[in-house]
């Protein structure tokens, strides 16, 4: 992937984003007619099924090597998991950050460092 690409695709999240956060209960999100507004109205477990259900969901199309559904179930989960981190105050940035940060490490000494915490 290119430089530009990657640029865009952490706009793409951040609009993204500070959409979500205007949906908020606290910023006025209104669940009649945001389905974003509807979810954080329903606290975590609204949006937390929908992470599993979607993740499950993206394990299928895998399974089935089913392309076009790998990624629209890719972001259905990615829009949830952007739901996730908007109620808890968190934005795709520090995502990014951590994944910059374990970028060159081996992802079985990046478990291992884990497992010790």
């Amino acid at each position: 992937m290119s430089t530009e690409s990657s640029i865009e695709l952490s706009c793409v999240l951040g609009r993204l984003a500070d959409v979500l956060q205007t949906r908020l209960p606290a910023n006025g999100g209104d669940p009649a007619t945001s389905y974003a507004a509807k979810l954080f109205a329903k606290g975590p477990d609204g949006f937390l099924k929908k992470i599993g259900e979607e993740a499950t969901e993206l394990v299928m199309a895998s399974k089935d090597g089913q392309n076009d559904r790998i990624i629209a179930e890719t972001a259905d989960l990615w829009f949830h998991c952007l739901l996730a981190l908007a109620y808890h105050g968190l934005r795709p940035e520090d995502v990014f950050a951590e994944l910059a940060r374990r970028e060159g490490l081996s992802g079985l000494v990046e478990k291992a460092n884990r497992d010790q915490s």
